[in-house]
């Protein structure tokens, strides 16, 4: 069973910075891409950033590009998302998120979600 968790959320100030970390489990991490999304109140999921199962390709939304930073530990079975110049609006509820075939990479259809990790920005 593929099991995902997230860890690093928090209160941080306008400008500052925030790391997150997932763990998954459950099968051959290195074959899978994985992503981050997010879900504000009353707004609807989006995504946030992925990255492809070897971890040369990664791709961003219009608004994360040039702040935030997807990485993989193969080794570990992890994947980060460092969150740099951090502003209100990207006060959230962060899940990391897997498709569930192999060797595709973002956009991948069916998903496995993590728990979730709330991010609050204050300004």
């Amino acid at each position: 069973q593929v099991q995902l968790v997230e860890s690093g959320g928090g209160l941080v100030q306008a400008g500052g910075s925030l790391r997150l970390s997932c763990v998954a489990s459950g099968r051959t991490f290195s074959s899978y891409a994985m992503g981050w999304f997010r879900q504000a109140p009353g707004k609807e999921r989006e995504f946030v950033a992925a990255i492809g199962w070897t971890g040369t390709s990664t791709s961003y939304a219009d608004s994360a590009k040039d702040r935030f930073t997807i990485s993989r530990g193969n080794v570990t079975n992890s994947v980060n998302l460092q969150m740099n110049s951090l502003k209100p609006e990207d006060t959230a509820v962060y899940y990391c998120a897997a498709p569930h075939s192999p060797y595709r990479d973002y956009p991948w259809g069916t998903t496995y979600w993590g728990q979730g990790t709330q991010v609050t920005v204050s300004s």
